[in-house]
């Protein structure tokens, strides 16, 4: 997959710019803390999270899109450290105040174990205090899955549940579409 994503980044800010709701959240938020973006791509969050003033760890899979939010932290002097490496084997998660999952889950019957489980690792991790931010599809099952797999610790407060449309445009090809999403967010 990461071969994949190392195409798709030669295209710089291919997702464009972060939901106005998580950045809304993240600037009203009081504690600037320290936060994990898994799966941060090419920074779409972690680069405006670290211009905010939160001290930001992203990482993925794929290199390219790794160096190019290092070289965005480094030439503005942010405190942003990305690097790859595998989601699913990371396991610091009681390091972070925040840990950040955008547009990570699909719950696809093949993946839904392995997302699930990651979830409740991460819950299992967290100190209390920590959020977790999920920002998901708004289609099918998912956001089922998601709450089901969230609820399985019943100490987590629900600080947020909000509803958006994503546009996706790909400047190239023309190609526009709109996509219902969620924002939850959980506190330990």
């Amino acid at each position: 997959m990461s071969i994949a994503y190392d195409k798709y980044y030669q295209t710089e800010d291919l997702f464009g710019k972060p939901y106005p709701e998580l950045i809304a959240f993240f600037a009203d938020y009081s504690k600037k803390g320290k936060v994990i973006d898994l799966g941060c791509g090419q920074g779409r969050d972690a680069i405006p999270l670290a211009r905010m003033g939160y001290s930001v760890t992203g990482i993925d899979n794929s290199k390219v899109g790794i160096d190019q939010m290092n070289q965005v932290g480094q030439d503005e002097n942010l405190n942003l450290v990305g690097q790859v490496g595998d989601i699913y084997a990371f396991d610091r998660f009681s390091e972070f105040d925040i840990i950040l999952l955008d547009s990570m889950f699909h719950f696809a019957k093949k993946d839904r174990d392995k997302e699930i489980g990651l979830i409740q690792k991460i819950i299992s991790q967290i100190k209390n205090g920590s959020l977790l931010v999920v920002c998901i599809q708004d289609t099918g099952d998912k956001v089922q899955f998601l709450n089901q797999a969230i609820d399985v610790e019943k100490q987590l407060k629900r600080l947020d549940d909000k509803k958006f449309k994503y546009t996706f445009e790909d400047k190239e090809s023309g190609h526009k579409s709109e996509t219902d999403y969620r924002m939850i967010i959980v506190e330990k």
